[in-house]
């Protein structure tokens, strides 16, 4: 299904992230969590692409195999890192061919461990620079789907880490807009202040795409560390930092107040009409799961029934 029929049906989308896994231990519980999420009736799932597309036959793969195996409407990442033109027309071209019908367009990481990487050699500088060949290839109709894919790109309410200036950060967003996105998904955040923000910021600068909010609940201390150094930037507020600090070594309750922290975030965010919540599972089931029983959500479709009062917390 098309993003732009998912946006119209649903007024706030719930979305799942997984990443491709690289055993088969790991496929096997991903598979398993893939079927337990299934039956909340996700608006979609999106599956990331590791830096340089070092992960480009595991994310297709499980890309088909949710279009083919599921009822889940997969959004396959796409990155500028280490590609050439020709590299993303194949890659569209297949994903076309399974009748996929959405990308997450992305500026992507630099690859750590690959030796004498230069930017510069990548056919593709910025994110809108791919959003534009995307846009492109669905005009020339190899597409099954008239309007061929639907495109996301990325939002950073706590700042892009690379761009400093944040009134050069949202012209490099509208440029993303202007050249087709159809929406924005934010990264991580912990503070609903600065997606509040965020998002007035994008209307005061002409940018009226739907903002789905990207939500990653803690659930180890050990956890929350990897965030701050994979989420670079990533600010925690001081009241989620002593509720974690009053756990001390108890796993259990760091995992209990994550989930109680994401589920107030959620909340708030409904209260103030987010246009959708977009979970990094980190391909497990558990939280995401407790929080749907927290907020009172049966599928995506109970928020349509009456987004605040569904709310445990409101």
């Amino acid at each position: 299904m098309h993003i732009l029929d998912i946006l119209s049906r649903h007024p706030t989308t719930i979305s799942f992230e997984f990443f491709p896994p690289k055993t088969k231990e790991a496929s096997e519980s991903l598979y398993e969590t893939i079927t337990e999420l299934e039956s909340f009736k996700p608006s979609f799932v999106s599956v990331t692409y590791g830096a340089g597309g070092s992960t480009r036959e595991l994310t297709h793969d499980l890309v088909v195999r949710i279009k083919d195996n599921t009822s889940l409407v997969p959004v396959p990442h796409l990155t500028c890192v280490c590609h050439q033109e020709k590299d993303i027309e194949e890659i569209l071209a297949r994903y076309a061919e399974h009748g996929v019908s959405n990308i997450l367009a992305l500026g992507g990481d630099p690859p750590r461990d690959l030796k004498n990487y230069k930017k510069a050699d990548d056919a593709f500088q910025q994110a809108a620079d791919l959003v534009r060949f995307i846009r492109k290839f669905n005009e020339s109709g190899a597409h099954p789907d008239k309007r061929g894919f639907g495109i996301g790109v990325a939002g950073f309410p706590e700042g892009h880490p690379t761009t400093p200036n944040r009134l050069q950060e949202m012209d490099y967003l509208k440029a993303k807009v202007d050249e087709g996105a159809d929406y924005i998904c934010t990264q991580l955040f912990f503070s609903n202040h600065d997606f509040l923000d965020f998002r007035d910021r994008c209307e005061l600068a002409g940018i009226h795409v739907p903002i789905i909010a990207g939500i990653m609940p803690i659930t180890s201390a050990a956890g929350m560390k990897r965030m701050a150094e994979l989420a670079a930037g990533a600010r925690f507020p001081a009241k989620l930092l002593r509720a974690i600090a009053r756990c001390g070594d108890d796993k259990e309750a760091v995992e209990r107040v994550g989930i109680h922290y994401a589920t107030e975030q959620c909340a708030d965010l409904l209260e103030h009409g987010v246009r959708g919540l977009h979970f990094y599972t980190l391909n497990k089931s558990k939280a995401t799961r407790q929080i749907y029983g927290n907020l009172g959500l049966r599928d995506t479709d109970s928020l349509e029934d009456s987004p605040k009062t569904n709310s445990a917390l409101a």
